[in-house]
């Protein structure tokens, strides 16, 4: 993923504004007060700058039905306004690209990663067909914006710079990151590698509706959920206070032994909890185990169960 510079965030040049690490360094990680901005994000009345993710339209009268065929989302007769996560997979059920979108009956608007809207559009566009779709990387016309409760909108990217008189002072992507983590909510490509498949990262239900027909890579999802165990799963890491930096995205996780059990992804200095990070390890780690990322010792919070696939054969056999 790479920054685009053409899009630097005007709201870059507000008092204070500190910019974020790559691969979100065109918006500002903060604004000068890095727990408090958090505590304002939880209150509401702020935003914060999403400006640098990117943004994809698709427009047609396909566009619904299409999307439902190739995704693991249910979209036929989505309503208006309903903001919705949808994953495309390999044939092997791995995941190729992540978006969150919203359709307003006319356009169905997503956003993912900065600079995966580019291979995204490239990939759609592939698989249109016959179908009356248009498939638009919009970037350069919408922007993101983050609003409290982890909610989201897109606005016309024209308006950045006057947000703050219409929506109050914003926050920095440093408060977001916190609460984010929090929720339990991977950045696909960050918190995750190119083997990941939505099992491991509690994605069932929310990205990956069960009860749809066929998409590609479907059957590796339905197996591990109702046979087997995924082989790996998404922890929460408490990461250890006294140390005076969060380990980078992609820190191999190490056991006790010195043996390397998983990646840590995401990380960010929680105002309650403390340093908090994503990250994935293998299915079979005890959860107890202090594990180790970048000499920062890290404590695991059960974020998939291991043993789902256990759980789940009971029902099936009712």
């Amino acid at each position: 993923m790479s920054e685009s510079t053409e899009r630097r965030s005007p709201l870059l040049d507000l008092p204070g504004a500190v910019a974020a690490d790559a691969p979100d360094a065109a918006v500002a990680a903060h604004y000068g007060s890095i727990v408090a901005e958090q505590r304002t994000l939880l209150a509401g009345g702020t935003f914060v700058d999403l400006s640098h993710r990117d943004v994809v339209t698709v427009a047609g009268p396909d566009r619904l039905t299409w999307l439902h065929a190739l995704t693991t989302q249910y979209l036929l007769d989505l309503p208006p306004g309903r903001p919705t996560d949808v994953l495309l997979l390999s044939p092997q059920g791995r995941i190729e690209h992540a978006f969150t979108g919203v359709d307003d009956g006319a356009t169905f608007t997503v956003h993912t990663e900065p600079g995966a809207g580019a291979p995204l559009v490239e990939f759609l566009d592939r698989m249109r067909f016959m179908s009356r779709v248009e498939v638009t990387l919009a970037t350069d016309q919408w922007a993101v914006i983050g609003l409290p409760g982890l909610a989201w909108e897109v606005r016309p990217r024209a308006d950045l710079a006057s947000l703050p008189a219409v929506l109050g002072d914003p926050v920095g992507s440093w408060a977001w990151e916190a609460l984010r983590i929090e929720a339990g909510r991977p950045r696909i490509g960050l918190d995750t590698d190119e083997r990941a498949i939505p099992n491991e990262l509690g994605l069932l239900g929310s990205a990956v509706h069960l009860d749809k027909g066929c998409y590609r890579g479907q059957e590796t999802v339905a197996r591990v959920h109702t046979l087997g165990r995924p082989p790996r799963r998404l922890v929460r890491l408490h990461l250890d206070g006294s140390v005076d930096h969060l380990p980078p995205v992609g820190t191999d996780l190490l056991d006790p032994a010195g043996t390397r059990v998983g990646a840590i992804g995401t990380s960010a200095r929680h105002h309650e909890l403390g340093p908090v990070a994503l990250g994935v390890v293998k299915r079979n780690v005890d959860p107890t185990l202090v594990l180790t990322a970048d000499g920062v010792p890290a404590s695991q919070e059960v974020l998939v169960d291991p043993e789902i696939g256990l759980h789940v054969r009971p029902r099936l056999g009712g």
